[in-house]
């Protein structure tokens, strides 16, 4: 274990800010900024350019001690897993990377960066030939893509990794991440799931980890010791029959005279919660890897890092505190406020924007695109917005609506030098966060909601809360331009029976504003739907939840990662799914046509989480006495109506007319997520 060091006593959080040595660098502090892709490099080649130098500079100015670029391919032909990642695969490359060295370095950060190899994770259509494994394991890899790296492609591997290492040293950096997590080419060789060889690679733990020990041990001689060297790992596959933690800790030692730092990562991708565990969305724990990172702490001489859903600086200094870990890697958090550390080091930590975990920051790097986050609309946009700049002409500005949009709109607005008047009408700033923070694990979010409001009522605008805004009072206020940002209403279907006295709307529901009974009926299975049925589950209601979709295809404005995690949760707590169309509500419950009943996709009641073409049990898709062999009665003491939103255009549409400078913003122009209020508003404000 590494030796302890005395803490720092003139700051609020001590442990953050203790400075640490690792390998031949001397860190500032105990904060990395964890590996992210942010898809600023260019798309095919992976040139670095203003884009990426200006990114990775907003990290360092964010006052980590430690910046690491994320997920950097050794070998563009072979390894690569993202469109719009860095390229270190060119002698050619090092000039660009020498001008990202000296960008981080300038703030007084150390610079690392990811390199991996994806190995059977790759996507087929990046690739210049099969993808490389330990083995091809029928059921979990495509022979048609994938093949068993021979001899001779290993010695390449690893030669490319080197080569790796000698174009860092060159450029300046510090320090490269070995990216041995996840069950990528490196991580697949250790674990007996993915490696099923029989020469002296695979078998037993000795053999298994033999290759991982040879690339280890090549770039530390290529390294030298004054160029640093971390590794990557799953602490946990979370999968059945993956790596113990005791042959964990055994690779480790083994690796020990190779590796400078380790950081403990998750999961995996064979199977789907594991996947979830790797990017932690706001389903998932905090601190997720903390406790596995602390007992390999125990055992290992090297210094770890932990990672996983470490949203704030708080937590940064609980897991350091305790002695779990001696440093913690975020980013997300990073992103969300870019001057995270700077505000936490001189007292400022309650100005600190939070960040949700609704991972729409991996949404654009997925597929190329560059980076946005749904709290911070400047980050990834550096080029163009590192500062908020002042309006060449001042305007007195009207901003209608209290929401995400309204409040981004405000603040903007008034940064930029405009004179800000806010409206809401009711006696609260917020909107519909409120009910989309119900969940009990959307803590970050009811974070976010009062921070929003918080810096929204100090920003210097003049908000005027119960306040109508009417053609009359716009007409009265005579202002020089008008935002609206009044968001949009619950969709109420003519549906028979939906104004009965024991239906209840998803927003009231979520904001505990009327009784809900023991069995339940969500009608809708939308994210918003999908939520409301999950908080109910948890509060030990019985809960089914209809929609004319099958779950494939439910809930796809969300990121993929935060989806799954919300399935799984759904059926963890037997939230039942019913394929239909809702008829009517009854006074018994809520009458459903099933769609395609008895066909592949029909999800009957009873079938709780059922694949598509997956059985019901006996009897479940029977039609209810009296009713056409395609419908059933599914009981329910409380109907949920989730129908998701639709702006009234009545309302909104006269508020246009009044001022020649008016804009519509966030969910009153096109019904979105928060993300899309905050970044609609800015994009308005930002210009104006």
């Amino acid at each position: 274990m590494p030796e302890s060091v005395p803490v720092a006593p003139t700051v609020e959080y001590p442990h953050v800010f203790r400075p640490i040595t690792v390998g031949s660098m001397t860190l500032k502090n105990r904060i990395q900024f964890s590996p992210i892709v942010s898809g600023h490099a260019e798309t095919v080649t992976g040139a670095s350019n203003t884009d990426l130098v200006e990114f990775l500079g907003a990290q360092a100015r964010s006052g980590v001690g430690l910046v690491t670029i994320g997920s950097s391919p050794i070998d563009f032909d072979r390894a690569r897993d993202f469109y719009g990642c860095l390229s270190v695969v060119r002698d050619s490359d090092v000039a660009d990377l020498s001008v990202l060295a000296d960008e981080v370095h300038r703030y007084g950060a150390k610079l690392s960066i990811e390199l991996t190899h994806a190995g059977a994770i790759s996507d087929p259509t990046l690739l210049n030939g099969p993808a490389l494994a330990p083995s091809v394991i029928p059921g979990i890899h495509d022979p048609a893509t994938t093949k068993e790296i021979d001899r001779a492609e290993m010695e390449e591997v690893k030669a490319n990794w080197v080569a790796c290492i000698r174009r860092l040293k060159k450029a300046g950096f510090d320090m490269a991440m070995i990216h041995g997590a996840h069950m990528n080419l490196f991580a697949s060789f250790l674990t007996p799931l993915l490696n099923h060889r029989t020469d002296e690679y695979g078998g037993s733990p000795e053999n298994r980890m033999r290759y991982p020990l040879e690339i280890l041990a090549a770039c530390r001689e290529e390294a030298g010791r004054d160029f640093n060297l971390e590794l990557r790992i799953s602490g946990d596959e979370r999968v059945p029959g993956g790596v113990c933690l005791e042959e964990r800790v055994a690779f480790l030692n083994a690796a020990a005279p190779y590796i400078d730092l380790v950081m403990v990562s998750t999961g995996g991708f064979l199977e789907t919660h594991a996947m979830t565990c790797m990017i932690p969305s706001y389903h998932l724990p905090h601190m997720l890897n903390v406790e596995r990172a602390a007992q390999i702490r125990e055992q290992v001489p090297m210094p770890v890092c932990a990672v996983g859903r470490i949203t704030n600086i708080q937590e940064a200094e609980e897991v350091l505190a305790s002695g779990a870990a001696d440093m913690v890697a975020m980013a997300r958090a990073l992103i969300a406020d870019q001057d995270l550390v700077t505000k936490a080091r001189s007292g400022r930590a309650g100005r600190i924007r939070p960040c949700l975990g609704c991972l729409d920051c991996v949404r654009g790097p997925s597929i190329g695109a560059p980076l946005r986050c749904t709290v911070n609309p400047q980050a990834g946009r550096e080029v163009k917005y590192r500062e908020i700049p002042l309006a060449r002409k001042k305007k007195s500005v009207l901003v209608i609506g209290g929401g995400p949009a309204g409040m981004t709109a405000a603040r903007t607005l008034h940064e930029r030098g405009h004179d800000v008047t806010l409206w809401e009408t009711s006696d609260r700033l917020g909107g519909r966060l409120f009910e989309a923070s119900a969940l009990p694990q959307k803590d970050t979010f009811r974070a976010y909601i009062d921070w929003a409001v918080r810096t929204t009522a100090a920003c210097g605008a003049r908000i005027v809360l119960r306040k109508e805004a009417t053609p009359e009072a716009i007409a009265d206020e005579a202002p020089d331009a008008v935002v609206i940002a009044v968001g949009a209403d619950l969709t109420v279907p003519a549906i028979e029976g939906i104004d009965s006295p024991h239906v209840i709307t998803v927003s009231e529901a979520d904001l505990g504003l009327k009784p809900v009974g023991n069995d339940v009926v969500v009608c809708g299975g939308g994210l918003s739907g999908s939520e409301c049925a999950l908080g109910l589950a948890m509060c030990g209601k019985r809960v089914k939840v209809v929609d004319i979709l099958h779950e494939d295809e439910l809930c796809q404005d969300a990121v993929d990662l935060v989806r799954l995690a919300l399935l799984k949760l759904m059926r963890d707590y037997s939230v039942e799914r019913v394929q239909g169309s809702v008829q009517r509500i009854t006074e018994r419950g809520v009458v459903v046509a099933l769609a395609g009943s008895g066909a592949p996709g029909a999800t009957a009641p009873g079938a709780a989480g059922a694949s598509a073409g997956a059985a019901a049990g006996s009897g479940a898709a029977a039609a209810t006495a009296g009713m056409p062999a395609a419908e059933v009665e599914l009981p329910a003491d409380t109907v949920v109506t989730a129908f998701g939103l639709q702006p009234d255009r009545s309302k909104i549409e006269p508020l246009l007319n009044i001022v020649a400078e008016s804009y519509l913003v966030g969910d009153c122009r096109n019904v979105g997520s928060i993300f899309n209020a905050n970044h609609d508003a800015f994009n308005v404000a930002v210009e104006m």
